[in-house]
């Protein structure tokens, strides 16, 4: 039987063309695939035809996307081609596809009852080729790019991959030198209090002007620089960075500047230093300029003091990742409790008995599909909008999805156990739940196993995923810390991600050896 079959199957492939060689070519070249259509080659004819009208069809698109303001095609395909030159290679690829199907017709004419005739190999290599360049234009692939912007994202780069020294923290105490300063000078400045324990400065003088903007006789803006400070500092934490600042009579507080920078100094090993600066310009509301008003000259300094801790961030890193797992965990034992007899009715040996149970399967399988095309990140936005932000809408989530992948892969595993057992069972009259339960349960217990754990370490990646539309768990603070530029803080988490999932594929690997 099985001899006859490949010899009728041999004689339908061996049957002549309906046209000339030549004639197919030319046809081919009026509607492309037309000539391998007549040469008895239907299928490879309409992927031909429908391959090539789909790339001119992206063509035509990106031409027109390319330049959206011109008009005319010779305009459009001029303008295209200046501004992205990969086209003129598209171009070329696509007249080579022409011509090359165009031989291809004329050859499969020819060779129609040869059963050794070549294969269409170059026809469909320059199609892969096709759509991988013009894939390449749509995707704005830029190679140097990559490599020329390696440098900027490198410091980036770095805290990801190192933030341990983010981990750990040190208790911090802020010192502050005050001296407050008039302007415009009376008869009594202000003297600095010299402290015994605590910062203070000393600045000569303790009165003066501030930097103005004016006008000269010409109209132009001048600037006329305010009185210039000679500031000294006592009591300080040695070695340690001290920043300078100003607190205006409105209120605001503001850097020192200079050259574009804040300025800062460095007291020496006593503690002490010395620095010079311009009194700074600063825009006052009409309501503070009084007769005279009081600026306040403040420096700055952060100290470290006590023993380390762990930061903020790790801390909230842990707290959210052991929601991670938990979330993907209860994602998965909820999927497990709702595939495990959905499954059951999605198997086609099992279900096929009469017409109404294959019905059930048809339906079944139909749902568990359309369950399945909607990613997970889908099913959470869904989930956030009916139970709101948090964990609960991250397991809502993937626990749909998770029926419906489960439940695919447990059917199939029901489809292909041996049929044996089944028989058997039915032999001694068994009705549909016994032979579940005798017959097709012990064959599925190792595979479900396997499709159980590898469902739990995909639900637990997924749930830091999950977490960036607000599903809960690390993915929340990951994404709330690259918004924000927080690198470091990023690489935390990051690396939390990264541990956990090589610990469950460990653990799920080892558990699935002792199941199978």
């Amino acid at each position: 039987m099985r001899a006859r079959k490949e010899r009728t199957y041999q004689e339908k492939t061996l049957k002549p063309s309906l046209v000339q060689p030549w004639l197919a070519a030319l046809l081919s070249a009026i509607i492309p695939g037309l000539g391998q259509a007549l040469a008895r080659k239907l299928q490879r004819g309409l992927i031909l035809f429908f391959s090539l009208i789909t790339i001119i069809g992206l063509m035509v698109w990106r031409f027109v996307l390319a330049a959206p303001r011109d008009t005319g095609f010779i305009n459009i395909f001029k303008k295209a081609i200046y501004l992205e030159p990969i086209f003129i290679l598209i171009c070329i690829l696509v007249g080579l596809l022409y011509l090359w199907i165009i031989i291809d017709a004329y050859q499969t004419a020819r060779d129609a009852t040869k059963p050794d005739a070549q294969k269409p190999f170059m026809v469909f290599a320059l199609l892969l080729l096709v759509f991988f360049f013009i894939g390449w234009q749509i995707g704005e692939i830029d190679l140097v790019s990559l490599f020329s912007g390696f440098d900027d994202a490198f410091p980036a780069l770095s805290k990801i991959l190192w933030p341990w020294d983010r981990a750990i923290t040190f208790p911090e105490n802020d010192w502050q030198g005050i001296m407050i300063l008039e302007s415009p000078c009376d008869d009594d400045p202000p003297e600095p209090l010299p402290l015994d324990d605590e910062p203070y400065l000393v600045v000569d003088p303790a009165c003066g002007e501030p930097t103005i903007q004016a006008e000269n006789e010409a109209g132009d803006t001048i600037v006329i620089d305010g009185t210039e400070l000679h500031v000294l500092g006592y009591n300080f934490e040695p070695e340690k960075v001290v920043e300078i600042w100003w607190r205006d009579p409105a209120g605001s507080q503001f850097h020192q500047r200079k050259d574009g920078q804040n300025v800062t100094v460095i007291p020496d090993e006593n503690g002490e230093f010395e620095i010079t600066f311009i009194w700074p310009y600063r825009i006052i509301p009409p309501s503070y300029r009084i007769t005279t008003s009081e600026w306040e000259l403040q420096a700055r300094q952060v100290t470290s003091l006590g023993e380390w801790e762990f930061s903020a961030e790790l801390l909230m890193a842990i707290e959210k990742m052991i929601e991670t797992i938990f979330i993907g965990m209860m994602a998965t034992f909820f999927g497990i409790l709702l595939a495990l007899p959905v499954s059951f009715l999605a198997a086609r040996n099992l279900m096929s008995g009469n017409p109404f149970t294959l019905g059930i399967y048809y339906i079944i399988r139909g749902i568990l599909n359309v369950i399945r095309s909607i990613e997970p990140l889908i099913w959470a936005i869904i989930a956030i909008i009916v139970v709101g932000l948090g964990p609960w809408a991250g397991i809502l989530a993937l626990t749909l999805h998770s029926i419906a992948a489960l439940g695919k892969l447990y059917s199939e595993a029901i489809e292909s156990i041996n049929p044996g057992p089944i028989e058997a069972i039915q032999a001694t009259g068994a009705n549909w739940f016994q032979i579940v339960m005798y017959a097709v349960v012990p064959q599925v217990i190792p595979p479900f196993v396997s499709f159980t754990i590898y469902r739990w370490d995909i639900n637990i990646r997924m749930s830091t995923v999950i977490g960036l539309v607000g599903g809960g768990g690390i993915g929340f603070l990951l994404t709330q810390w690259i918004r924000n530029l927080d690198y470091k803080a990023a690489g935390i988490a990051v690396w939390f991600i990264a541990i956990t999932v090589a610990i469950l594929d460990y653990v799920s690997a080892d558990i699935r050896e002792r199941f199978t």
